[in-house]
């Protein structure tokens, strides 16, 4: 089991440096930024970009992985993004992790000013943008025409660092969605169903998403291990960092089903996340033990 930890972009980069930093220093092996241009009720807050910030990481860490949780063509494209990825890719070494969402409605749909799609049109939208995106990242030229994107010769010398590219690990729920993580995807990431009141209901509707991608697995022709499977811990009615036997539970359940990864979150002093940085230093204690589970 890999342990990850989510760092919000909610801080200036003199104060969190410190926590990227730890990160690595406590040994967790992936950590990530919310990819968003404002996050719920956070958007009133301070709020910095994740480009930059994973930038800014890369140069304060040498071994931890880096990753986008998770960018989506709400406001990005893929021309500059796959540009953005392999300076990112160069710059942190090769350790970058590409976390790609269809994008929800919300801040980030709205800010631009563009007409709210429909679910359908989110997919069919994040459908081209997957493979639009990778084209280009394996490709030194790359000219396209589709329905929601363009481009034209669009350049992507000298690569990534990491060949053919870095890994997509894809947010999927729903049907559509993880057919495209199980063609496309190195890893795939889930947060279960958020409508639940009960911590069982969650772990239930984690396991049903489960099921549902070794189907379309299977339907694409992938063998089941081929995938690496990611599992947010927090979209659960219980904060994985409460207490340092709530997160030994939770990934405890989630090796049981069969999760590679888990990804928790930075404790904040109130609102999303709220926890004590002395629950996230005894868990980092017990890494050795997680990883072993």
């Amino acid at each position: 089991m890999r342990i990850g930890i989510v760092i919000l972009p909610d801080q200036r980069w003199s104060e969190s440096s410190r926590r990227w930093r730890l990160a690595e220093e406590y040994g967790f092996d992936h950590a990530w930024t919310y990819d968003h241009l404002g996050w719920r009720d956070l958007v009133d807050g301070p709020w910095f970009d994740a480009v930059p910030t994973l930038t800014a990481a890369a140069t304060v860490t040498s071994r931890i992985r880096l990753g986008t949780y998770v960018a989506s063509p709400n406001f990005r494209h893929p021309v500059r993004f796959a540009r953005e990825t392999i300076a990112l890719d160069d710059i942190s070494g090769g350790r970058l992790i590409l976390g790609l969402g269809a994008g929800g409605t919300g801040f980030d749909s709205a800010v631009l000013g563009e007409p709210e799609l429909t679910p359908r049109q989110r997919v069919d939208r994040f459908a081209e943008f997957v493979e639009l995106f990778d084209t280009i990242l394996r490709t030194p030229a790359t000219t396209w025409s589709g329905n929601w994107y363009s481009a034209v010769d669009a350049r992507s010398i000298p690569g990534p660092v990491q060949q053919p590219r870095p890994p997509f690990v894809m947010a999927a729920n729903g049907p559509r969605a993880m057919r495209l993580a199980a063609k496309y995807g190195d890893g795939w990431v889930t947060t279960g169903d958020h409508n639940v009141e009960t911590e069982q209901e969650w772990w239930n509707s984690v396991a049903s998403a489960r099921d549902r991608f070794d189907d379309a697995l299977s339907a694409a022709g992938r063998p089941l291990d081929s995938v690496e499977r990611y599992l947010n811990l927090d979209t659960s009615p219980v904060y994985s960092m409460t207490s340092v036997d709530a997160f030994r539970d939770a990934v405890g359940r989630a090796a049981e089903l069969g999760f590679t990864d888990v990804i928790t979150h930075w404790p904040r002093p109130s609102s999303w996340y709220t926890g004590d940085e002395k629950v996230l230093e005894a868990v980092a204690a017990e890494l050795s033990f997680f990883r072993s589970v």
